[in-house]
Parts: C-alpha cells; structure tokens; sequence
C-alpha cells in the first residue's frame, strides 16, 4: 500500500460499505447514487487511493461483442450505449466530456476446424442478438486487411460495430467524481475485518485500518485481486486469485495505411492499434497466481513469444520498436473465468462484485447498474445477471463463457 494518512469516516454507520473504490466500488457508488429509489447512506473504502497498483491503473480499455454467451454480449451491448452516450448518462453534465469508442473491432483468428466452427456458433448467437459479427473466409479477411499473413488460418470473426477502445479511465474519474458530489463518502484506510451476527448470516460491522467499527447494513466487495482477502474476512472463500498480464506499446518502421483490429492470435498473443503506436498483450505460458505486490515485468515473453508473434501474422512489423511496457493483474476467477455477484448464499448482505478475468472495465456499467438495482430492489431489473450469482459457485455450476481471452 502506498504510505498515505488513513482518513477515519465521518458516521458510525453506513446503509452500504464498499471496500474497494476503484472501477467497481465506484461504478456500484455512482449507480447508486444515481437511483432516485436508494436514500441511504455510502461510504467507500480504499486502501490506496493513488490506484498506482490496482488493476483499474492497467486496463486496456478494451470493449467487445464477441461473447459466446447472451448474458455477456447483453452486458457489452450496454457498455456501448453507456460510453457512447456518456454526458447523457450524467445526468446531461456540461463538464462531463464526450467519449469516443474507437470501433475498430476484435479479430478473431482460427487455425483449426473446431475453433472456426466455435467462432461461427458464437457468430449466429451475436447476431441473433443485434451484434454486428460477420463469419469471415480467409480470402475475406485479406481482402479487406492485406497486412496478414494467414496461410495457416482457415476463418475468423471481427465486428467494426461497438467493439474496440475507449477512455475507460475518464469513466472512471467521473463516476469517482459525481458520486461524491452526490454525497459518497471516500476515505483512504483499509477494512482489516468483519463482524458477524450470533448466527453469522448477516455483517454487522467492518472495522478499519485506523481503529473505528463501522455498522454496516450491506457490505460490497469491489476489492479486485485482493477480493478473497476481503470475503475471508466474512468467513468466505471465494475463487479469485492476481493472475499477472502484461502489455507492450510499441512503434513500426513502416506503420499499417489502415486501423489494426484487437487480433487475436492462435497462439494467445492479441495485439492492435494504440493511437499512433500498437499495443500488444498476452498471457505467460506458465500463468500461476502471483503476490499481491508482484508486477515484475517478464522482458523475455516479449522476445521469445508476443514479437515472433506478431512479425509472423503481420509481415509489415518485422522491424518493430519497444516504447512502453508493464505488467498488469486479472482479478482471476479460477472456477470459470466469469464474475461472481450477488450475494452469499449463507452470509446475505455481502455482496460480490469479483472476478472478471479482464473483462472488467467493459461490464462495469452494466454490473454496476446491476448491483446497485440488486442493493436497492432485491433484484435485477434492467439485464438479468442472475447467471453471475455466487449461489452458481456454491453449487459448483459454472457460467459457459468459450470467448475468454
């Protein structure tokens, strides 16, 4: 944690604890804040309020359709709408900038029969659901993208429609923003543990790195990486581990005449254009969980694995300059990659909002909106994201996701 000067809260008690203040403790804060049915009191909780470190300060700001589940691509479908008309979003806020999403689209890359047919069964379902997804032959892709190289591939897909890159961490800063000037409370200070009723189903309170027992009527896990360190404080386990990513800016000698797509390679490299320069990413081959505090970069996946990668499916690149690179981590869902919300099965005002595997600046509108809906009615009313609930784990049912990158 960064050395700061913990903040000690201003009540004794909150309708709603967040801990976490970064993408999701301030999506859920603001969605809260904007619902003219939830009155009650917010008080957010960050461990380091700078985020030097959290996965928030990393993303990519990637945003796509491409999803094999409907849940998934509802989610997407909703982030679009959200960046696409964010001042309207805030409430028609003159200060709120406009924001762009730069739709130049994923492609994905098929080397073998299986995974095309993947790729086309995921293409009808996008489509079914309005999503711009074409099925594409090799001869295609070169036609509109004579860049490749694709001998070895035999199909793909790529949407240009809502699907590609925007300002996620201008999203942030104003959620961060207006919901305090709605009356959200930040403090800079760390819960360290929980308080449980005599039957343990209910958070009483949460107490703070500095001392104070904040009363609680329901608590939010918006802790990212760290999400299991929170929910232990409950009595729970959750499958969330730091998964480490890492992501190179680099320059071409001879840059493309057109937008490079977020391509996806067979191989797990993913790599497109980044404004004047390109940004490449990928997993390690070996991807256990690491330290909190571990964001050591690896220069050698960047000689030996995304370089070759990217001179192989884009010849143009062979002469390639490395500008920029760090190293990054995926609140991890090592049970089946999807988010985990809603509440505990047994432990019923603690609220889960973990687990995204990458996906998570582009779902936060959506599981925002949704968690707050979830806190204020007891249910989901805009987009039905019962499929994400905990109970799934507890029964050890897992979401079907084929498009994880």
């Amino acid at each position: 944690m960064t050395n700061m000067a913990t903040q000690a809260p201003l009540k004794s008690a909150y309708d709603v604890v967040i801990v976490g203040g970064a993408m999701y403790g301030s999506s859920v804060a603001w969605f809260l804040s904007d619902n003219p049915d939830f009155n009650g009191s917010i008080l957010v909780v960050e461990r380091d309020p700078s985020y030097e470190f959290a996965s928030t300060s990393h993303t990519n700001s990637c945003m796509r359709q491409q999803f094999s589940s409907e849940t998934n691509i509802r989610v997407s479908q909703f982030a679009a709408e959200f960046v696409k008309n964010f001042r309207h979003f805030m409430g028609d806020d003159e200060r709120v900038p406009a924001l762009k999403l730069h739709s130049f689209g994923y492609m994905y890359l098929a080397d073998n029969e299986a995974f095309a047919h993947t790729l086309k069964e995921s293409q009808q379902v996008q489509q079914r659901l309005g999503a711009g997804t074409r099925h594409m032959t090799r001869e295609q892709v070169l036609k509109e993208y004579p860049f490749y190289f694709l001998d070895d591939i035999i199909a793909a897909n790529h949407n240009l429609i809502d699907e590609g890159y925007f300002d996620g961490n201008t999203l942030f800063d104003w959620w961060k923003r207006s919901a305090r000037e709605r009356g959200v409370e930040y403090v800079s200070n760390e819960v360290v543990s929980m308080q449980r009723n005599a039957s343990g189903t209910r958070v009483e309170s949460v107490t703070l790195k500095s001392g104070e027992a904040i009363s609680c009527g329901t608590v939010v896990n918006a802790s990212g990486p760290r999400a299991v360190l929170t929910s232990r404080m409950a009595g729970i386990d959750i499958p969330v581990e730091p998964r480490k990513r890492y992501t190179f800016i680099f320059d071409a000698e001879q840059p493309l005449d057109r937008d490079l797509p977020l391509t996806i390679d067979p191989s797990g490299v993913h790599f497109r254009t980044d404004g004047q320069y390109y940004m490449a990413g990928c997993p390690p081959d070996e991807d256990p969980a690491v330290d909190y505090d571990d964001f050591v970069q690896d220069h050698a996946i960047w000689q030996e694995k995304v370089w070759p990668t990217i001179a192989h499916r884009v010849p143009q690149f062979e002469a390639i300059k490395l500008i920029n690179s760090w190293a990054g981590h995926y609140a991890y869902n090592t049970f089946d990659q999807n988010a985990i919300l809603g509440p505990h099965t047994q432990v019923e005002n603690f609220i889960f909002v973990n687990g995204f595997s990458g996906h998570g600046f582009q779902q936060s509108p959506a599981m925002g909106r949704g968690t707050a809906e979830l806190i204020t009615y007891g249910e989901y009313r805009s987009i039905d994201l019962s499929p994400f609930n905990y109970e799934r784990v507890a029964r050890n049912e897992r979401f079907i996701e084929r498009a994880v990158i």
